[in-house]
C-alpha cells in the first residue's frame, strides 16, 4: 500500500461511518466492483435520494451556482 493510500484511509478512518460508507462504495467501484466482483447495491436512502433528483431534473429544477460552489467549499473542492 502507498504512502499516500495510507494517508488517505487514515483521514477515512475519523469520518462517520455513513461517509466511511460512501467512501468505501466509490473505492470498490473504481477498483472495478465490490470484493465478489458484483456491483455494490445502492442503500435506501441513496435510492431515494436518485429518485428525488430524477424528479426535479424532469421538472428543470437545478441547484444554482452558489449553491455548487457551497458543497464544494464544504468539501475542500
Amino acid at each position: 500500500m502507498t504512502k499516500l493510500l495510507e494517508k488517505a484511509l487514515e483521514a477515512v478512518r475519523q469520518l462517520p461511518d455513513s461517509s466511511q460508507d460512501e467512501i468505501a462504495r466509490a473505492m470498490l467501484a473504481l477498483a472495478g466492483g465490490s470484493a465478489d466482483g458484483e456491483a455494490v447495491p445502492l442503500t435506501a436512502d441513496e435510492s431515494a435520494a436518485i429518485t428525488r433528483s430524477k424528479t426535479a431534473a424532469a421538472r428543470g429544477e437545478f441547484a444554482a451556482e452558489e449553491q455548487v460552489k457551497a458543497v464544494w467549499a464544504k468539501y475542500g473542492l
